[in-house]
C-alpha cells in the first residue's frame, strides 16, 4: 500500500489487527468442489460442506446454468478406500455411480429416481469399499477397485458387477485383478476388449515405483480377463518380498477414443505424458516439459490430461507464473496460459465438445471451470459453480510470491511467503511481524499457492506465513522427491528451520516470534524441529506424528510401509525410528506447544497426540491440548473447525503477547505460568 493512503490509516500492532475474516467465516457457506466431471446435458461435482457436518454433495449443473443438489442430505460421498479416498463417484451418460460413506455401498444414481445400492451388504460395517470405477461401453457393467476388511486382511483388488440392480439377489462381483498389494485406475478400453491398470507393492508409495498392465476382457455370464500381462514399470515379487523402491512412477492410464493407451510417468524425472506401445511396452514422450503433469496419487482420480477424438492430447501444468493448458497434435503444439494458478480434474465431456476443470486461484475461491475451442482455435473458458464472495478489500489479500533460499549443505530449497496484509490497519513503524512457518502433510506433497481463506485468516491478522516445499516435495521433479529418502525429520527440518531464519535474516519478520504449524506429517515435522532446534518459539501440531515406531505399528494399510522409504525398514531400522521421534528428545521440549487431534484418527491415532502432551505435561511446558470428537485425520466438521482455529490464533497471542482482535475466550494454556514475559503490544 502507498504512504498515500498506508499512512492515514490506524496504527496496531501485528497480530492484533481486526479482520474480515473469521474462524465462522472459514466454514460459513463455504462449498468447495472436490471432483468434477462433464456429462452429457450438463455438468457435475461434489461439494465439501463443513457447516454441513463435512458431508460431500453431488450437485448438477445442467445447460441452462440451473444448479441443483442430487443427493439428500443423510448423503455424503466418500470412499474409505485407502482412508484418504478420492473417486468415490463416475459418470456414465447422464448416470452417475456414486458411494455412500456410511455404508460404502456402491449406488446407482439416475435422474428423477431414488438412488439404489448395486451392491451387497458387506458383512460386517464397511467391509468392503469401492473407489475409482468406470463403466464398459455398453453401459452393463462397472470395473472398479474394491477394498476388502475381513478376518483381519486387507484386500484391494479390481472387481466387476452389473451396473444395474439386481432383481432378487444381489450378485457377487467378480475378481478381476487381484494378488498384489494395491491396484488403481482401472480403464476400459472403448472397444470393450482391454483392461489397463496400475499396481504396486510394498514398501512402495504410487510415486515410488508402480506398474501399468493390461489384460484382454472376455464377456459372458460375468466380466472376466485373460492373459494379464506388465506392460512397462516394477514386475512383481511374491508376497513377503519387498519390491524394489528404484523404478518408475506410472499412473493416470488412459485410453484415447482411438483406442490408443497413454499414461503418465517420471521415467523422464519429471512426471510427463507417454504413448504406450502395446507390443512392446515402449514409452514414447508426447511433449517434454520440465514441469510435472500429475501429483501424487494420495487420492484416486485424479485427471491431468485428456485424449479427443482428433488425437489432440490435452495436459495440464503449473509454473512459477501460474497454470499452463497444453495442446499437443501430431504436427503442432499450443500453449495457453491461463489467469488460474493450477488446474486439476482435468475431463473431457462424451461430445468431445468441452472440458471441464477445477481451477486454482490466487485471490478467490475453487472454480469449476469449462473450457471452449472456438472456430478459431482460441480457447475460451467460463466458471460454473456459485464462487463464495467473501467480500474482502484486494489491499487486503496476501498474495504469495515464490521465493528460493538456501539450507543446509548448499542445497536450495522452496516456498511461497505471504505477507501480512490489510486494508483497514498499519504496524507500528519498526515493528516486524510475527511468522508462521507453514509444513505441508504427506510429506510427498507440496504447497499451493491457490487462494486458501484459512492462510489469509492469518495475514490478514498481521502474520507473516511461509509455506515451505521442503525437501522431498513435489512439483519439482523426482530428484528433489527423493531427498527425503532416508531423511525424513532431518531434511524437511532443516528446510522448515532455514525458512525462518532466511525470512528474519530479510527483515521481514520478527527472529524472537517464529511460529511452526503443520498437520499429520507436518506435525511430525513441527515435533521434530521443537524438539531438536532451538529456532522457534512456539508451534501447533495438528494430528501430528510423536512415535514413528508406533506409527509403523499402528497405521492402516496404505501407508504401512511408507515409513521404510522415509526413515528405514521397520523393525530392522528401530533405532533410526528411536532417534527420529520427538519423544525421543523430550528433553528438548522446551517451547510452548498447541497440539490438535481428532478422536476417530485412523491414519494417526490420538494415542500419537497423547503421548506428546503427557511428556510436555511432565516438564511443566507451556501447552493446549484440544481433542475433536466425531473428526477423523484432518478436520471436516464446521465447529471444530472453528475451536482449532480460535484457540490457535489465541495460544498465539498468549505467546507472543498480544491481544488477537474479536476473540471471546482464550485457550486454556497448561502450566501458563512457564510463559516467557513478554509486554503487550
Amino acid at each position: 500500500m502507498s504512504d498515500s493512503t498506508g499512512s492515514q490509516l490506524p496504527v496496531v500492532p501485528y497480530g492484533a489487527w481486526p479482520s474480515p475474516i473469521s474462524a465462522a467465516d472459514l466454514v460459513s457457506g463455504v462449498v468447495r468442489p472436490v471432483e468434477a466431471w462433464p456429462g452429457e446435458t450438463g455438468t457435475w461435482w461434489t461439494q465439501a460442506r463443513p457447516d454441513q457436518g463435512g458431508r460431500e454433495q453431488l450437485v448438477f449443473r445442467a445447460a441452462d446454468g440451473t444448479i441443483t443438489d442430487v443427493l439428500g442430505p443423510e448423503w455424503n460421498v466418500r470412499t474409505r478406500v485407502h482412508e484418504y479416498g478420492g473417486a468415490a463417484w463416475w459418470v456414465s451418460g447422464d448416470v452417475v455411480f456414486a458411494v455412500k460413506w456410511d455404508d460404502q455401498r456402491l449406488y446407482r444414481v439416475e435422474p428423477g429416481k431414488r438412488p439404489v445400492p448395486i451392491t451387497p451388504v458387506p458383512p460386517a460395517e464397511a467391509a468392503w469399499r469401492y473407489a475409482d470405477g468406470r463403466v464398459t461401453p455398453d453401459g452393463k457393467t462397472v470395473v472398479c477397485v474394491r477394498e476388502s476388511h475381513e478376518a483381519g486382511e486387507v484386500r484391494n483388488e479390481i472387481v466387476a458387477f452389473p451396473a444395474a440392480p439386481a432383481d432378487t439377489v444381489d450378485p457377487t462381483p467378480t475378481v478381476l485383478v487381484s494378488g498384489t498389494d494395491f491396484v488403481a485406475a482401472p480403464r476400459i478400453s472403448p472397444d470393450s476388449r482391454r483392461l489397463a491398470w496400475i499396481e504396486w507393492q510394498h514398501p512402495n508409495m504410487p510415486w515410488d515405483s508402480t506398474s501399468l498392465w493390461m489384460a484382454e476382457l472376455v464377456e459372458g455370464d460375468v466380466l472376466q480377463t485373460a492373459d494379464a500381462r506388465l506392460l512397462t514399470g516394477a514386475s512383481r515379487v511374491g508376497r513377503g518380498r519387498a519390491a524394489s523402491r528404484d523404478g518408475q512412477s506410472l499412473m493416470q492410464p488412459s485410453f484415447g477414443p482411438d483406442g490408443r493407451l497413454y499414461v503418465i510417468s517420471d521415467v523422464s524425472e519429471w512426471w510427463n505424458v507417454y504413448r504406450v506401445e502395446e507390443e512392446s511396452g515402449q514409452l514414447t514422450q508426447i511433449f517434454p516439459l520440465h514441469h510435472e503433469v500429475g501429483r501424487p496419487a494420495w487420492v484416486f482420480g485424479d485427471s491431468d490430461y485428456v485424449v479427443d477424438r482428433d488425437r489432440l492430447v490435452w495436459m495440464t501444468y503449473t509454473d512459477d507464473k501460474g497454470a499452463n493448458l497444453v495442446r499437443v497434435s501430431e504436427d503442432s503444439t499450443e500453449s495457453d496460459a491461463l489467469p488460474f494458478v493450477s488446474l486439476a480434474q482435468l475431463r473431457l465431456a462424451p461430445d468431445g465438445s468441452r472440458l471441464t476443470a477445477l481451477a486454482a486461484q490466487a485471490t478467490a475461491e475453487l472454480a469449476v471451470v469449462e473450457f471452449r475451442v472456438g472456430a478459431d482455435k482460441r480457447l475460451s473458458w467460463s466458471i460454473l459453480n456459485e464462487v463464495p464472495d467473501h467480500r474482502l478489500d484486494a489491499a487486503g489479500i496476501s498474495v504469495p510470491r515464490h521465493v528460493t533460499f538456501p539450507s543446509v549443505g548448499g542445497r536450495d530449497a522452496h516456498a511461497l511467503f505471504y505477507p501480512p496484509a490489510s486494508a483497514s490497519v498499519r504496524a507500528p513503524e519498526g515493528e516486524r511481524p510475527p511468522l508462521i512457518v507453514t509444513v505441508h502433510g504427506g510429506p510427498t506433497s507440496a504447497a499451493s499457492s491457490a487462494f486458501r481463506l484459512q492462510t489469509q485468516y492469518w495475514t490478514s491478522r498481521g502474520f507473516a506465513v511461509i509455506d515451505v516445499n521442503y525437501g522431498g516435495s513435489t512439483g519439482y521433479g523426482r530428484p528433489y522427491r527423493k531427498l527425503l529418502d532416508g531423511s525424513w525429520g532431518i531434511v524437511d527440518v532443516e528446510d522448515a528451520c532455514a525458512a525462518a531464519l532466511w525470512v528474519s535474516a530479510q527483515g521481514l519478520a520478527d527472529a524472537s516470534r517464529l511460529a511452526i504449524r503443520g498437520g499429520s506429517a507436518g506435525g511430525y515435522t513441527v515435533l521434530a524441529a521443537l524438539a531438536t532446534r532451538d529456532v522457534f518459539t512456539a508451534g501447533a501440531s495438528l494430528y501430528g506424528v510423536a512415535d514413528l515406531g508406533a506409527l509403523a505399528e499402528d497405521t492402516h494399510k496404505f501407508e504401512s510401509r511408507y515409513l521404510d522409504g522415509l526413515v528405514g525398514p521397520w523393525p530392522q531400522a528401530k533405532k533410526v525410528y528411536t532417534e527420529r521421534s520427538p519423544l525421543s528428545h523430550i528433553d528438548g521440549f522446551d517451547r510452548p506447544l498447541i497440539v490438535l487431534q481428532g478422536e476417530e484418527d485412523a491414519v494417526v491415532p490420538p494415542a500419537q497426540a497423547e503421548m506428546i502432551v503427557a511428556a510436555l505435561a511432565g516438564k511443566q511446558v507451556p501447552h493446549s491440548y484440544l481433542l475433536f470428537p466425531g473428526e477423523q485425520h484432518g478436520f471436516r466438521r464446521a465447529e471444530n473447525i472453528i475451536r482449532a482455529f480460535e484457540s490457535e490464533l489465541s495460544f498465539y497471542g498468549q505467546v507472543f503477547g498480544f491481544e488477537p482482535a474479536g476473540l471471546s475466550e482464550p485457550v486454556r494454556i497448561r502450566h501458563a505460568e512457564n510463559l516467557p514475559q513478554r509486554s503487550a503490544r
